[in-house]
């Protein structure tokens, strides 16, 4: 057996050891007390298992700016050429599947099912996100409420919201 010429590393200690050059920063959304920064780096690792190398994956490490930075990690099995900016669009991406879960929990019953078989809670779950897709691209389409009694905006055939005064 040949040992290890290093040690095992916590996911911290990894992310600790990164020049500043590996971190990318991304303005991921506008908050209330202006822009929400991140700081994104990744790094391939070999997993171990048992104190024995098991796969190379893409280590993806997302840290908040300030004094004391708070740390998240995650991991992927994506192909070494994957570049930097998917990993960041790939964070995005999931805080809109959770939200679609949560809004499908709260408003759309979701949560709701009686069934026993799991082409019946699948039919249940494609159901519940279908409404969700419908709702969210009907708000999109349809825009702010208005003042009319109806809350629909008037619009012309461009999909233009018109003002009052053009209706």
């Amino acid at each position: 057996m040949v040992a290890p010429t290093t040690a095992p590393l916590s996911v911290a200690a990894v992310a600790a050891s990164l020049p500043a050059s590996s971190w990318y920063r991304r303005q991921v959304s506008q908050g209330t007390k202006g822009p929400i920064v991140y700081a994104f780096a990744r790094q391939r690792v070999t997993l171990c298992k048992d104190g024995l190398p098991e796969r190379t994956v893409w280590l993806v490490i997302k840290r908040t700016r300030g004094a004391e930075p708070t740390y998240a990690y995650s991991i992927s099995n994506a192909p070494a050429s994957t570049p930097l900016r998917t990993f960041v669009w790939l964070r995005g991406l999931r805080w809109a599947v959770e939200q679609c879960f949560e809004e499908g929990k709260t408003e759309l019953g979701m949560a709701h099912y009686e069934v026993r078989t799991y082409p019946g809670w699948h039919h249940h779950m494609l159901t519940t996100m279908l409404a969700h897709f419908f709702l969210w691209h009907l708000k999109l389409r349809l825009g702010k409420k208005s003042a009319g009694a109806d809350g629909v905006p008037a619009t012309d055939h461009l999909g233009r919201g018109l003002t009052p005064a053009e209706v």
